[in-house]
């Protein structure tokens, strides 16, 4: 069902043959994209706090997830965190233990497999739940408030029941008053999307691409504010997505 894809920046991903699409952007890099996509901008906006409750979804190889540890203990964060993720593969989480992990991840093996056997890691900072299932269902459960929310499933195109208004509705419901959401997609549909939950929308660029930030209150942190009333305004024909 995958096979192993070295990435730009000589970390390894995997391309599914049942989505037809990489775990990541390979000609950012995993390890790149994880940090400058997610992690970065998260934290930028989340400073000195004691406590983080993370929603990394989906769980996948782990990068995100993985890649806050490193991005913590690299730079001598005392944060608590408390991660939870769903992941509807179960092989895979299985298989994760034997995966070639870059380099920045070495001090990390312990936790990696760890998750691969019991789904389930925790030390005196750190916290770590992986929920084997569908996403939705699991969210519609959970009952916790999130800090930052990592939105980083397949594309709409062939994971649409990720992206739509209803299921940004869980997160929004799921949300703290100062919650962040990072994502690769800057697509008008999935912007409306999230805008239509009640986020505030804005374009950020890290480093390369530009990328979403959505927000449950305005900020003048992170990003560029988009109007989304404006952009309906200037592109009718522009639609949330909706379950179907």
């Amino acid at each position: 069902m995958y096979s192993v894809v070295t990435t730009k920046d000589g970390s390894n991903t995997l391309y599914s043959n049942k989505y037809n699409q990489h775990y990541h952007n390979i000609d950012d890099g995993a390890v790149f994209e994880t940090l400058s996509k997610h992690v970065i901008p998260a934290f930028t906006f989340h400073k000195n706090k004691a406590n983080l409750n993370i929603l990394d979804i989906c769980f996948g190889l782990g990068y995100n997830t993985l890649g806050t540890i490193y991005y913590i203990k690299k730079n001598n964060i005392k944060t608590k965190l408390n991660i939870y993720s769903p992941e509807l593969d179960e092989n895979l989480i299985n298989s994760l233990k034997n995966f070639t992990y870059p380099k920045e991840f070495d001090s990390l093996i312990p936790i990696i497999k760890q998750l691969s056997k019991n789904f389930h890691y925790k030390d005196e900072g750190i916290e770590i739940k992986i929920h084997l299932g569908d996403a939705k269902q699991y969210l519609k459960n959970l009952d916790i408030k999130f800090d930052i929310i990592y939105q980083d499933a397949f594309s709409s195109e062939v994971n649409y029941e990720l992206w739509t208004k209803e299921y940004f509705q869980l997160l929004y419901n799921l949300s703290k008053e100062n919650t962040i959401i990072t994502t690769y997609s800057i697509a008008t549909p999935v912007r409306l999307s999230m805008y239509e939950a009640g986020f505030e929308i804005y374009e950020y660029i890290p480093l390369k691409r530009k990328q979403t930030l959505a927000f449950t209150s305005n900020q003048n942190i992170l990003g560029k504010y988009v109007d989304m009333e404006l952009k309906k305004i200037n592109n009718p024909k522009a639609k949330a997505l909706y379950d179907r």
